[in-house]
C-alpha cells in the first residue's frame, strides 16, 4: 500500500470521526430535548411499566400507569404534593419520595426485567412485578374545592389537618401546573415568576402577621406572663426607643382585658406582652413549639425562619410577638399552631401517606405520633375560648358557620413585596374540633375578607364529609 493511499485512507477516517462527533453533539446537546419529549419515547414507558398508583384515602386514584404514561386525574389541584415522575426531570412529590416503593421491585436494577416489563406495557399485557400503591391521607372533595376556592387569586396556598390525628386532609398551592403535560410544559413553568412549580403549602415562607398572636398568647398564659383577667391600654401606637408601632387589623382597642386584645387584633397589646415576657421567655417557647426547626414530614418542607436569639432588641422582639419582623412561617406550620390549640396542646406530627399496600397486603403503616407538648391543655383551652371569640364578636365574623362554633385568628401580614398577606388559621367543631386549616392569600389585604371566607367553606365542606 502506497504512502498516498495511507494518508487517504487516514483523512477518510478523520473525516468519518468528525462527522460522528457532530453527530454524537447534536443528539446530545439538540435533538434529546425534543426526542425525551416525545410522547411516544420507549423510554417513557419504561419508566412507568408496572409503576405502583397513587391514591386518596378513599381509594380515588390520584396517579396512576396506562398505555406507558403517567396519568394525574386531579390535574392541577394536587400537582405539586403529588407531583411527576420523568425520564429528563427525575421525581417530585410524593412520586419522588416514595419512588422505591412505586417501582416495581424487579425491575429497579435489572435491564432483563425493564426490557420485560416495557415489552408488556407496549403490548398492552399486564406486568409481572409491579409497584406498591401508595395510599395517602388525602381527602378529594376537600382538595378540590380548597384548590378551587384558592384559585380566585394568583398565589395562594393552604393546609387542611386533622388535629387529633396530624393526618393531611388536603394541601393545596396555586397557581399550579398540569403534571399530564409535564415534560412538554417544563420550559415555560420553570421559568414563570409566579413559580408554579413551587408548593406553598410548605415550602412558601410569609410573614404570619396576627395569626401567630396564637402562639404569643399560649406561650404568655402558660408561662404565667399573664393571665385572662390581665388588661392592656392600646391608644393606637407603641413607643419603643426610637420606634413607633402601629395598629393593623383595627383601630386603638384602648383599655381592654386580653381576650378582648386577641379577638381585636391589637397589636399594640401584644407588642407589649412580647416585651413583659422577655426575650429568653420568647424563645423557650419557640423552641417548645418546634418553630425554627425542621420536622418529620414525607414531603420536602421548608424550615420556618426564626432570627437569631443574640440579635433580638426589643423593636424585633415587640413584632415578633405579632407575626412580623423577621418571622416567616409556612402555612403547614401554622396549620400545626391551630391543630396543637385544637388538641389540648399535644403538638400532632403531621403526615400525608397513610399505607403502602403491595399485591393487595398493607407493607407499611403511617400512625398518629406526636411531635411536642409545648403548652398545657388548661393554656389550650384558653386560647379555645380566645379563637372563639375572634369569630364571634372580633375580627373574624366573616368565618361563621350556622350551629358551629369555629374558632380562628385573623393576620393581615405586611410584607415588603406589595399589599399584606391575607391569612386564616382556625379549627372546628371548637367543643371536639376534627378539622383544622391555615390559609393564605398572597397580596391581597385584610385576612377577615379574603382568606376566612375561603376558611369557613373549607371548613364547612370538610366537616360534612369527616362526619362526627
Amino acid at each position: 500500500m502506497t504512502n498516498r493511499t495511507i494518508r487517504s485512507l487516514s483523512a477518510f477516517f478523520v473525516l468519518l470521526f468528525a462527522v460522528l462527533a457532530v453527530r454524537q453533539v447534536y443528539v446530545q446537546l439538540i435533538a434529546a430535548p425534543h426526542i425525551a419529549e416525545r410522547p411516544n419515547n420507549p423510554r417513557h414507558a419504561l419508566l412507568q411499566a408496572g409503576r405502583g398508583r397513587i391514591l386518596g384515602t378513599d381509594g380515588t386514584v390520584l396517579a396512576r400507569t396506562a398505555g406507558g404514561r403517567r396519568l394525574y386525574p386531579m390535574g392541577a389541584a394536587l400537582a405539586q404534593s403529588v407531583g411527576y415522575v420523568s425520564v429528563r426531570y427525575g421525581t417530585s412529590g410524593i412520586e419522588g419520595a416514595f419512588d422505591r416503593a412505586l417501582t416495581p421491585p424487579d425491575s429497579s436494577g435489572d435491564p432483563l426485567a425493564q426490557l420485560a416489563a416495557l415489552a408488556a406495557t407496549l403490548r398492552g399485557s399486564p406486568v409481572a412485578a409491579q409497584g406498591a400503591d401508595v395510599v395517602t391521607t388525602i381527602v378529594p372533595a376537600i382538595q378540590s374545592q380548597l384548590f378551587s376556592l384558592l384559585s380566585r387569586y394568583p398565589r395562594a396556598a393552604g393546609v387542611v389537618l386533622d388535629p387529633r390525628s396530624g393526618a393531611v386532609l388536603a394541601l393545596a398551592s396555586v397557581p399550579s401546573y398540569d403534571p399530564n403535560d409535564f415534560d412538554a410544559e417544563f420550559s415555560s413553568l420553570s421559568t414563570d415568576s409566579d413559580a408554579p412549580l413551587l408548593n406553598r403549602a410548605v415550602d412558601g415562607l410569609y410573614p404570619p402577621g396576627s395569626t401567630f398572636k396564637i402562639f404569643t398568647a399560649a406561650a404568655a398564659l402558660d408561662s404565667n406572663t399573664v393571665t385572662m383577667d390581665s388588661h392592656f391600654e392600646d391608644p393606637g401606637y407603641l413607643v419603643i426607643g426610637d420606634f413607633v408601632l402601629h395598629d393593623n387589623e383595627s383601630e386603638a382597642t384602648g383599655y381592654a382585658d386580653l381576650t378582648t386584645a386577641f379577638a381585636l387584633s391589637s397589636n399594640v397589646d401584644f407588642a407589649q406582652i412580647s416585651l413583659k415576657m422577655g426575650v429568653d421567655t420568647f424563645y423557650d417557647y419557640l423552641q417548645r413549639w418546634g418553630i425554627g426547626s425542621s420536622f418529620d414530614f414525607e414531603l420536602p418542607a421548608q424550615t420556618d425562619r426564626v432570627p437569631p436569639k443574640p440579635s433580638i432588641v426589643p423593636g424585633e422582639l415587640a413584632q415578633m410577638g405579632f407575626g412580623q419582623g423577621a418571622l416567616l412561617m409556612t402555612p403547614l406550620q401554622m396549620a400545626l399552631l391551630g391543630a396543637t390549640i385544637a388538641n389540648g396542646g399535644e403538638e400532632p406530627r403531621p403526615y400525608i401517606v397513610r399505607q403502602i399496600v403491595r399485591d393487595g397486603i398493607p407493607a407499611s403503616v403511617s400512625n398518629a405520633s406526636t411531635l411536642a407538648n409545648p403548652v398545657s391543655p388548661d393554656t389550650a383551652a384558653k386560647v379555645t375560648q380566645m379563637m372563639i371569640a375572634v369569630v364571634q364578636r372580633g375580627t373574624g365574623t366573616p368565618a361563621q358557620l350556622p350551629h358551629v362554633t369555629v374558632a380562628g385568628k385573623t393576620g393581615t401580614a405586611t410584607n415588603p413585596r406589595g399589599r399584606s398577606h391575607s391569612w386564616f388559621v382556625a379549627f372546628a367543631p371548637a367543643e371536639h374540633p376534627r378539622v383544622a386549616l391555615s390559609v393564605v392569600v398572597e397580596n391581597v389585604g385584610y385576612g377577615a375578607t379574603y382568606a376566612a371566607p375561603i376558611a369557613r367553606d373549607v371548613l364547612r365542606t370538610a366537616l360534612e364529609i369527616t362526619g362526627n
